[in-house]
């Protein structure tokens, strides 16, 4: 059966040079995961490449340019595939297609030996770009412009959540007041981000990225992949090439706290949108509750505390 975005997976390859004529009778065409945007491997001519084309409303939180040129910059780095062509006004993009590799999830994070170290290897080859990235990926702020695209939107908060942002204050400054360095970054590390061969893990979907403090990227992967205390202490370890410091784990573990705070938000903004890829309301709810788990939990005081020390 055809699917329905076929035209316009055509229209956009049509684009690149050397694939002005192809045509549905002449590819395969194969849809891809995707959370907001529809993605598609297309095989022709014995070629195969990757089809990006933008969700509906994402241009409203999302910056195509900034995207399209960051992920430049990534694959310079030789961590994430080439891209072919994109069009910065449309967010429409063609990237090379990497074969022999699975795409992650948290039971492949869990069973595959070696994946957290492979992870925290990729995303040091990104962090040392020799280009900064367009964008400063400042988590409060982005809070702030969450809440307001909220405001637009006919939804609300799950109870609790104005709170915990209130008790997220001391948070933000602590983090102003200790800031870690500022690296080329991913932003929103989602297991399905990561692609693995077994020997070593390529990163693709750099819509959120920007500059940001280096172990944000480290904290949210171990939220998203749900990584054992085990595997924290793996990724970091091949991350710095030596054992993690105490202030490095803490600075860890606030942002496993403060990213469910943020992507709580982007959940309800898919859901008011009525983003039919999965329940938005109880993805928003389960992030929630489990920002406010971490921050109430005994030992966060600590690591707080070792952020503090330096």
């Amino acid at each position: 059966m055809r699917d329905e975005n076929e035209g316009n997976v055509i229209a956009v390859l049509r684009n690149v040079p050397g694939f002005e004529q192809v045509a549905p009778e002449t590819c395969q065409i194969e849809r891809l995961g995707g959370m907001t945007n529809l993605v598609y491997r297309v095989e022709t001519g014995g070629q195969s490449v990757i089809v990006r084309i933008p969700g509906e409303g994402t241009e409203a939180y999302i910056d195509r340019a900034v995207e399209i040129h960051n992920t430049r910059i990534a694959a310079e780095t030789g961590v994430c595939a080439r891209v072919i062509w994109a069009d910065e006004a449309t967010g429409d993009m063609v990237c090379e297609c990497i074969g022999g590799i699975v795409t992650m999830t948290p039971d492949l994070f869990a069973s595959r030996p070696g994946a957290a170290a492979r992870a925290g290897a990729a995303l040091r080859q990104l962090h040392d770009a020799d280009t900064p990235f367009q964008f400063r990926f400042e988590l409060f702020s982005m809070i702030d412009d969450y809440l307001e695209v909220l405001s637009t939107k006919d939804i609300e908060l799950p109870e609790g959540y104005e709170r915990v942002v209130a008790e997220a204050a001391p948070i933000k400054q602590l983090l102003a007041d200790n800031p870690g360095d500022l690296v080329p970054s991913h932003c929103d590390p989602l297991c399905e981000n990561f692609l693995d061969d077994g020997a070593r893990m390529w990163i693709v979907d750099f819509e959120y990225s920007g500059m940001n403090d280096a172990l944000w990227d480290l904290g949210d992967l171990s939220v998203e992949a749900g990584l054992s205390d085990a595997q924290d202490i793996e990724m970091l370890t091949a991350y710095f090439g030596a054992p993690p410091s105490a202030e490095q784990i803490g600075r860890t573990v606030i942002y496993k706290a403060m990213c469910d705070l943020l992507w709580t938000l982007w959940g309800l903004i898919q859901h008011a949108d009525n983003n039919p890829a999965e329940d938005f309301w109880a993805y928003a709810v389960n992030r929630f509750a489990r920002c406010r788990a971490l921050m109430s939990d005994p030992a966060f005081a600590g690591h707080l505390a070792a952020v503090r020390a330096g």
